[in-house]
């Protein structure tokens, strides 16, 4: 119990930490998502997300994406997956006017899970083609994900607390410069009921030529579309 209050502690200490730090040349940048997954068969799955993120606490505008895809489980904890996405991409130019791009993005991945203990460990591979506006481009870009779920409860004790630890690295395939970026977060999921639950964490993005630092909030909810079978 010390060692879940402790590990509690430190994970909310670095995400205040990281928030207050945050005032960068991007000054507050926010992070808000919703994502929900549902059970369809026994072996595939629904995921849908929409995001939205700012450069301040909420009102300007940085970007803003909704995303599904669908899973088949075809070995144990293996789930190629396919789905696509379409974005609204704002950035700043020299002169501080806006510049609107917007994006549709097909993409593939597949998905291992694993435990250590009652550690979840995820690993994706996802392959996008991004077809891009004003001006038009077309790019393909490598991601590599692992994510990290820490359960705070004890074995058998209903689970309140989560810690969230995720780092993942993209690369384009068809430029001179490779590397796109690197995205390390760290958070706390906190269940509000069997099948939902609310995520703070802090998220720092490396680029080329600069680093953005993003607070996170999201809402996750988990549900069973599956066809009853008949008694």
């Amino acid at each position: 119990m010390k060692l879940n209050i402790q590990l509690t502690l430190i994970l909310s200490f670095c995400l205040i930490n990281g928030l207050l730090h945050s005032q960068s040349k991007d000054n507050y940048n926010m992070w808000f998502q919703y994502l929900m997954s549902a059970k369809i068969t026994d072996k595939s799955t629904l995921t849908a997300l929409t995001q939205y993120r700012s450069f301040d606490l909420a009102y300007d505008t940085r970007l803003f994406l909704v995303n599904a895809y669908v899973d088949y489980e075809v070995v144990e904890n293996i789930k190629p997956a396919a789905g696509a996405m379409f974005l609204i991409l704002e950035s700043y130019n020299s002169d501080d006017s806006k510049k609107i791009r917007y994006e549709k993005r097909p993409f593939q991945q597949v998905t291992a899970d694993y435990y250590i203990g009652r550690t979840s460990i995820s690993n994706r591979l996802r392959v996008e083609e991004r077809f891009i506006s004003n001006p038009d481009e077309f790019e393909v870009r490598i991601r590599y994900l692992i994510s990290v779920r820490i359960p705070f409860n004890k074995k058998g004790e209903k689970e309140k607390l989560y810690g969230i630890l995720k780092n993942e690295i993209r690369m384009n395939v068809d430029k001179l410069e490779p590397f796109d970026s690197n995205r390390i977060t760290a958070g706390l999921g906190i269940k509000l009921g069997k099948n939902s639950a609310l995520e703070l964490a802090f998220i720092n993005q490396l680029e080329t030529k600069k680093t953005s630092n993003y607070g996170f909030i999201g809402f996750r909810n988990n549900f069973d579309w599956r066809k009853k079978k008949q008694q």
